[in-house]
């Protein structure tokens, strides 16, 4: 089934784009595959990173500081 792909201009600076060229013909992928790919990446990593930080702030409201603390609670239960 074909899905629809929103199209983004994306300017970068002469020696990204000769980098992401090798990059992408070493891997036998375009540089659009490469650049959805790093796309997908940073959106999963700052949505870990809110994650963590949710989880970090909850475990310390709950005195659970340090990765021993973790640990014990863990072994509590």
């Amino acid at each position: 089934t074909f899905q629809y792909m929103a199209t983004i201009t994306l300017r970068v600076p002469d020696e990204l784009d000769q980098e992401l060229q090798r990059r992408s013909a070493a891997q036998g992928i375009s540089k659009s595959d490469l650049a959805r790919e790093a796309l997908r990446r940073y959106l999963f990593v700052t949505d870990f990173r809110a994650l963590r930080s949710e989880l970090v702030a909850r475990a310390q409201a709950l005195g659970i500081n340090t990765d021993e603390d973790v640990f014990r609670v863990l072994k509590d239960r």
